[in-house]
């Protein structure tokens, strides 16, 4: 199934669907429309029970996404920008929590609302041709969709902070050596690679798998120990599904499990 919008694709293929920003011209930058229509996607996603992956990309060879549409910001107010923020951030929090695995493919540019999107997903692939940072102190203001939370939190404070403050890029091979993305591929095979790296968890059981980002996500928010609470709540959890007594039958049996998600 495909569903084609003004500014992104979406295509959903058996268990995965694809979301791709489609503005090439204008490097994929985001807009309000485009984020809305992100939205829309996000809503299509969740309404349908047998997508159980996503993969975001962005359009052509040069972007992932360059940013911001930075004229659509020109004439922004102080409140204006915040209430664009504000839209952004809701967006890129309903793309982090949700309870499937989101993997970005960043084939070019991700900088600025490319990088916070990104950071959004569970975890990246990138092309070697891909370019990252947060430059928005080069234009007098500061990351807004989530830039200044999340980058900290996934790799070593002192270069987030780094690459915050000085606007500056990295590339691809350094963005795999501080973390920021998982693995660097040739162009052509970043998106069969991301497809096969999520076909790999998909393959694993699906409630364990939903648990496992519910307690990791939720734990990083809290104390060690309410954290370990969290942990053994799902654990209990999958314990309770056919899942569970499947999976430890075929490891017994020697023999591959046929997980049904319950």
């Amino acid at each position: 199934m495909s569903t084609t919008f003004e500014n992104i694709r979406l295509d959903i293929d058996g268990p995965i669907a694809t979301i791709t920003i489609a503005r090439p011209k204008a490097l994929n930058a985001l807009n309000a429309a485009t984020i809305g229509e992100l939205g829309q996607a996000v809503d299509l996603i969740e309404a349908n029970d047998g997508v159980r992956g996503v993969i975001i990309t962005g359009d052509g060879d040069k972007a992932f996404v360059a940013g911001a549409d930075i004229a659509a910001m020109k004439t922004m107010s102080p409140e204006d920008a915040r209430a664009f923020s504000q839209l952004g951030s809701r967006l890129f929090r309903r793309i982090e929590q949700l309870p499937i695995p989101v993997v970005a493919a960043v084939n070019g540019f991700a900088l600025g609302g490319g990088c916070e999107l990104m950071l959004s997903c569970d975890f990246a692939y990138a092309a070697n041709t891909a370019r990252f940072g947060q430059p928005e102190v080069n234009l007098g203001i500061i990351a807004g969709f989530g830039g200044t939370q999340r980058l900290a939190r996934k790799i070593p404070y002192g270069i987030a902070m780094e690459l915050l403050m000085n606007g500056g890029m990295i590339k691809a091979d350094e963005a795999l050596r501080v973390g920021l993305v998982n693995r660097v591929v040739e162009p052509a095979e970043l998106l069969p690679a991301v497809r096969k790296a999520l076909e790999l968890i998909l393959s694993r059981g699906p409630v364990a798998v939903r648990e496992t980002k519910r307690a990791v996500q939720q734990g990083l928010d809290t104390t060690m120990d309410e954290g370990l609470e969290l942990e053994s709540a799902g654990f209990g959890v999958c314990f309770g599904t056919s899942d569970a007594a499947e999976g430890i039958a075929a490891f017994l049996d020697k023999r591959e499990a046929r997980f049904s998600g319950r």
